[in-house]
């Protein structure tokens, strides 16, 4: 049986005010493409469908005509809702358009359901697990301990009775201990929502979502396939692919990546502004792409963003690194990541009280940062 990994597609998101609605329609269409040429039996998406709770008309109905292309080539979809999405909007008419093949994870409510498939090799059941938060299993599992992701998660998976001797495949949105990150990524503070790669021993494989580049984490069969297009320069140097999975009988898998041609690739150039505007620098590459551009003249040059547009219509972001920016202290590249609140106030304590903070006093301070995280989610 024939699988191919997708995630976090973002769907209607901007990049540094930029739309990425083209890039994803054109991206969709390169998948569908793909789907066409390898033939699956199955789709998996791991979360993190829209890049907001509430996506826009736009980012909806790009998804609703993704959905139906694939329900035409009868194909079996899996897709679950991840951290960006709103559970209840991802299972909306789930169990109404379930038999044409598209599964979407329903709210979570401490119950686990697998979609069973038949292949010559016999059954393999497909679990879907949206992203789950402590605060949400607290909720519907009262008499497990929960006190961090890692408990929430085992806790979610014991409900999930699973046969050994049968193949296992469980789609889910989590952040995994040790996996690479990039800075378009929302990852609680301190790392608090890490998990352990070996909650997911029992599975044959396990499709993730929520880190943008592709890595297997632990073990192969344990993977993060990216996003199919690149969010922020932090991933500049990535290739985009596709995931294609096959199982043959149990313990027989075997696991390769698709490259992914975008509209538009993600790029950084260094230069200075006579350099960059050279024609025989730029004749013949790609203008149109999405470009950070750090300039190395030691003067500003007047305008610079608008007179480079000119040549690099798509240019997103324009540093300076110089004498003067190095002397100041100036950051040339700001990250797009939210600091880490629990580090900035424990530096904030030790300063302040000559001591860092205690174990009973971090761990407060890591609790009430969460709660308030959840409380505004």
């Amino acid at each position: 049986m024939k699988f191919i990994h997708l995630s976090d597609l973002h769907l209607g998101k901007r990049v540094n005010e930029f739309s990425m609605l083209d890039d994803q329609r054109h991206i969709l269409g390169e998948i569908l493409r793909l789907i066409d040429e390898e033939r699956p039996d199955a789709l998996l998406i791991a979360g993190d469908i829209y890049d907001k709770a509430v996506p826009s008309a736009e980012a909806v109905g790009l998804f609703d005509d993704f959905l139906c292309k694939l329900a035409e080539r009868r194909l079996q979809v899996f897709a679950i809702s991840g951290n960006h999405d709103s559970p209840e909007r991802i299972a909306f008419a789930s169990r109404l358009i379930d038999g044409s093949g598209v599964h979407l994870s329903p709210v979570w409510n401490g119950h686990m359901e697998p979609v069973t498939l038949q292949d010559a090799y016999g059954g393999v059941k497909v679990w879907m697990l949206p992203f789950i938060k402590p605060v949400h299993v607290r909720q519907a599992l009262p008499d497990a301990e929960i006190a961090s992701y890692n408990d929430a998660l085992a806790a979610a998976l014991e409900q999930a009775k699973l046969n050994p001797d049968e193949r296992n495949i469980l789609v889910t949105h989590q952040f995994v201990t040790g996996a690479s990150r990039c800075d378009s990524e929302e990852i609680s503070v301190g790392g608090s929502d890490a998990v352990d790669v070996s909650l997911f021993d029992a599975f044959d494989y396990t499709a993730l979502g929520h880190i943008h580049g592709a890595q297997s984490v632990g073990r192969d069969v344990v993977r993060y396939c990216g996003t199919p297009l690149k969010y922020s320069f932090s991933e500049a140097s990535h290739e985009k692919s596709l995931t294609v999975v096959e199982l043959l009988e149990k313990g027989n898998i075997t696991i390769r990546t698709i490259p992914l041609k975008p509209l538009h690739d993600m790029r950084e150039l260094r230069g200075s502004y006579m350099e960059l505007t050279a024609r025989e620098n730029y004749a013949g590459t790609a203008v149109d792409d999405y470009l950070h551009i750090t300039l190395t003249d030691e003067e500003d040059v007047p305008n610079a963003m608008g007179k480079l547009r000119v040549i690099y219509p798509n240019l997103m972001k324009l540093d300076y690194d110089n004498l003067r920016t190095r002397s100041s202290g100036v950051r040339t590249d700001t990250p797009e990541r939210p600091a880490d609140l629990l580090t900035l106030f424990g530096d904030f304590y030790r300063q302040m009280n000559g001591q860092p903070l205690s174990d009973e006093q971090h761990d407060y301070v890591r609790t009430l940062i969460e709660k308030i995280w959840e409380d505004e989610q």
